[in-house]
């Protein structure tokens, strides 16, 4: 693959977010070991999907997690997620996705959420401080000044783990992690249980309820 000339890297098509697969399983390892929870809150039965044309990133770092959560039946379970950390994070022509299904007399209904389709950088949809608990993920990525085996205490770039993890034990701060200065994402696809963010404005929002599986992709 063609590699950035002075701290960048360009990895293309890859799954769980951005990591090589052998660190993505030791990351998510590690946190099933420890227990790790992601997001602040119980994640529902329903992942959701989302897509973009481009994501362009700064204060870039991730590690592994396990949201805690429910089946639609309301069972307890959990999901080993790679948690996606942004300072800021702008997106442009985004699609989010959510199908439930078995719902008497209509069977299943999909929400569909559509925001930032524009090429001014002004219309597009912007984050901070952005946690992405994501399940699956494939893109076209590119780093700069990319670190990774970063324990997780030593995170540098970003907002780094949420707050509270690491003192309720929730997190290990000497488990994998990694961190870059910038990270550009383009035709992004992926599958996440759950996104916070300090802001998330979205010019030109859309959503829409249908019958039927009608998903980002």
């Amino acid at each position: 693959m063609e590699s950035q000339v002075r701290g960048g890297t360009r990895w293309k098509r890859f799954a769980v977010v951005m990591v090589p697969s052998v660190a993505a399983t030791a990351a998510i390892g590690v946190a099933l070991a420890q227990g790790a929870l992601a997001a602040s809150f119980s994640v529902s039965g329903q992942s959701f999907k989302v897509t973009a044309q481009e994501l362009n990133g700064t204060g870039f770092s991730q590690y592994g997690a396990i949201d805690q959560g429910y089946t639609l039946s309301g069972e307890k379970t959990a999901h080993p997620v790679a948690v996606s950390v942004f300072d800021t994070a702008r997106i442009q022509k985004m699609c989010q996705s959510v199908v439930t299904p078995n719902i008497p007399l209509l069977g299943s209904v999909s929400l569909t959420l559509t925001a930032g389709d524009s090429a001014d950088p002004e219309k597009q949809v912007n984050a901070k401080n952005l946690y992405i608990d994501v399940e699956d993920l494939g893109a076209d990525a590119e780093f700069t000044n990319i670190d990774i085996g970063v324990a997780g205490k030593d995170i540098s770039q970003g907002p780094g783990m949420k707050a509270g993890e690491v003192q309720k034990k929730q997190a290990n701060p000497y488990g994998f992690a990694q961190q870059a200065e910038k990270a550009k994402l383009t035709d992004v696809k992926q599958t996440a249980w759950a996104t916070t963010a300090g802001t998330f404005k979205l010019p030109g929002l859309k959503m829409k309820l249908q019958t039927g599986t009608h998903e980002c992709y």
